[in-house]
């Protein structure tokens, strides 16, 4: 035979990847559900709970927590059926391991959110007008330094405005003496004794303070003032173990 003559029949090897299938199944879901949940985060921030009505933004965190709660049911379901079959590799199923766990944070922060804004439209007797509603803290990147996230809220009556000004104290021990030291001496964020604010529904109050040496925090003191109409005065104490516990 010619070397230049081409055999009758030419056959392909077609090499078998085991668990090929599951894999790509798995990480089109992952893929996805991480995309819904993103593509939702971005709506969310663009479109600004502070322009829009409250009670439209119940409805639409209704409305996306169940589309979360089918997709989560879904993905569990998978991983399930994935288990059984023993064909998946590690690395699949680390993901979409990963995909459930952030679908049960995003589940839990929605309902955070669902009970925060039905608060302020459908609250008890006992908690209308200014309230000062959390305190939040987290450690900041440089040592001694914590991120902090304050919100005030006017719950109930939201037709109008309210304004007024917050105070916010560390009230601590340095050198076995009690200290009390105001939010403007530890937070380049914040300039005066009273932080001032006028909002609707809510307003937050975020930056960073660091703690200085020796001073050893204990409690903050928050005191919102409202003035004019709506005159009031709103005060809470936080513990400093129970804002800085993970």
């Amino acid at each position: 035979m010619s070397q230049d003559q081409k055999p009758e029949h030419e056959y392909v090897v077609i090499r078998h990847r085991p668990g090929y299938r599951l894999r790509r199944t798995v990480i089109l879901l992952v893929f996805s559900i991480v995309a819904a949940i993103a593509g939702y985060a971005t709506g969310l921030s663009q479109g600004g709970f502070r322009s829009s009505s409250v009670a439209a933004s119940n409805q639409v965190l209704e409305e996306e927590l169940d589309s979360l709660r089918v997709k989560y049911t879904e993905a569990r379901q998978q991983v399930i059926n994935l288990e059984r079959g023993l064909a998946i590799d590690g690395q699949a199923m680390k993901q979409a391991r990963t995909t459930i766990v952030k679908l049960e944070t995003r589940i839990a922060s929605l309902k955070s959110d669902l009970t925060f804004y039905k608060n302020i439209m459908a609250p008890s007797e006992t908690s209308k007008g200014l309230q000062v509603d959390s305190l939040t803290l987290a450690p900041d990147r440089q040592p001694g330094a914590f991120d902090f996230k304050l919100v005030l809220t006017q719950v109930g009556n939201n037709k109008s405005y309210i304004s007024g000004v917050v105070a916010v104290n560390v009230i601590g021990l340095r050198d076995e003496e009690k200290e009390v030291i105001a939010l403007r001496d530890l937070s380049q964020d914040i300039e005066d004794l009273g932080v001032k604010f006028r909002f609707r529904y809510f307003q937050d109050v975020e930056g960073v303070l660091a703690l200085p040496d020796g001073f050893e925090p204990i409690e903050i003191q928050v005191v919102a003032q409202a003035e004019g109409r709506k005159s009031s005065q709103a005060e809470r104490t936080f513990d400093w173990d129970d804002l800085t516990e993970k």
